[in-house]
């Protein structure tokens, strides 16, 4: 492999110290989760021990040597030309907005509906983040919301000043000409939606008293505006919170649960009329992986309008060093580019919705994906960074980097934008992805 030197030193940048206790875990990055004896590492815990909190500036011991952005050799897939395919290629490359709208107060004390924004991050969102993002060259912006915390009845009326809030920085994309995906997150709760027969008719509920009132509030948008369903549908807190096996009557029941709430979804947005009758809309398989997203019991919504529906997946792959803790048995912290042990993971994972998808004429977006730190493994990361996007790219199939703002400490630290001082705490990454983003 050739690889290309970074002209200048690092520019990782310092967190501030923050007054928060502790920050979300990507734990609901199902990434290589399907792994069984894996499962009990994806839980979603707000009190992570990876804080948002002091960072070194630079990369220590990296520093002294330069980091390197490979040359990547990737033949195209035949890609269908068509509308829906061409739109998605327009998104390029994108970024998560992660533990921040998404951020929940179970667990925590915060101050007012409002401060759950930075609950988890320590920081308001800003203007000037959202033109770091299109300056860097990202062009679609992922905002993860959880709705469950700013519900004012029992008919799931969504908080006027909460759904401000999350529009003001909508708005601060879309001023911008980014693409926005917008979603529910951490709402899979039996009191909110749950993909089991028992839970169907108050799911539906609740997934249609959300969507009708987000189709009503950006009804006006353009086709910059995505509506995604629901983030990694899936039985939480079961032994099949990750694992999918459809030889269990209850896993059957989930998947089908989750083709009801998808297409209950499509119906209410498409009812509400205006720019929403053809607005694209993301709807994901169970637990958004991509080998659920190809079984063959996951449906795509019917639709009033053709085309118009993406495949939402998520795949943080090969699980043993993108997601799985570095303290635990199996896990890696190198990827060597040039060997089908580290590559595998990723192409079996893309081949599978391309296959069933993409081939067809039908989109998929990769709504997550990344690699956490391990160790100051940086070269092992922007190498995987170049290999994953070329190989999304040659099969007609954008990604979005998870982004939790997290840099230090034994927890997932996919950060990636130092939010305190807004710098990329790792621009060489930023380089790989934009080098092999679709053109």
């Amino acid at each position: 492999m050739k690889y290309r030197k970074i002209i200048g030193a690092l520019s990782a940048a310092c967190l501030l110290a923050m007054t928060l206790a502790a920050c979300q875990d990507k734990g609901d990055a199902q990434g290589g989760a399907q792994e069984e004896s894996e499962s009990s590492t994806q839980e979603e815990d707000p009190a992570s021990d990876s804080e948002a909190g002091d960072y070194p500036d630079g990369q220590d011991a990296q520093e002294t040597e330069a980091i390197m952005i490979p040359d990547v050799t990737m033949e195209p897939r035949e890609v269908p030309d068509t509308e829906a395919l061409q739109f998605t290629k327009g998104l390029k490359i994108g970024w998560n907005l992660g533990n921040t709208f998404d951020a929940t107060k179970e667990g925590g004390y915060v101050e007012n509906d409002l401060a759950i924004e930075y609950a988890w991050v320590g920081v308001k969102t800003t203007e000037d983040m959202i033109e770091s993002l299109k300056s860097a060259g990202f062009k679609t912006l992922r905002i993860p919301v959880s709705w469950h915390n700013h519900l004012t009845d029992e008919d799931f009326t969504i908080s006027a000043d909460w759904l401000a809030r999350v529009k003001e920085v909508v708005d601060y994309a879309i001023e911008r000409d980014l693409y926005v995906i917008l979603n529910t997150h951490h709402d899979v709760d039996a009191a909110y939606y749950y993909p089991t027969y028992e839970y169907l008719d108050s799911s539906k509920k609740y997934i249609t008293a959300i969507w009708s009132q987000l189709s009503a509030y950006f009804g006006d948008y353009d086709e910059h505006l995505i509506f995604e369903s629901m983030n990694e549908p899936r039985l939480v807190g079961t032994d099949n919170e990750w694992w999918l096996d459809m030889g269990k009557d209850i896993c059957k029941e989930a998947v089908d649960c989750i083709n009801q709430l998808n297409q209950a979804f499509v119906d209410t947005v498409r009812s509400s009329g205006g720019n929403n009758a053809t607005r694209y809309l993301m709807v994901p398989p169970y637990s958004a992986a991509t080998e659920n997203a190809a079984n063959e019991a996951f449906l795509l919504p019917e639709d009033t309008v053709q085309g118009r529906l993406i495949v939402s997946v998520h795949a943080y792959k090969p699980y043993n060093f993108a997601l799985q803790g570095p303290t635990e048995s199996g896990s890696v912290n190198t990827f060597d580019i040039s060997s089908s042990k580290s590559t595998r993971e990723i192409d079996d994972a893309l081949d599978l919705v391309y296959e069933r998808f993409i081939k067809n004429g039908i989109p998929v977006v990769m709504g997550e994906f990344g690699a956490r730190d391990k160790d100051k493994n940086l070269q092992a990361r922007v190498d995987m960074s170049a290999y994953y996007i070329a190989a999304a790219t040659a099969r007609g199939i954008p990604c979005l980097w998870w982004d939790n703002n997290a840099f230090i400490g034994g927890g997932e630290n996919f950060g990636l934008l130092n939010r305190q001082r807004n710098t990329w705490a790792y621009p060489e990454i930023v380089e790989a992805l934009m080098k092999y983003a679709p053109q």
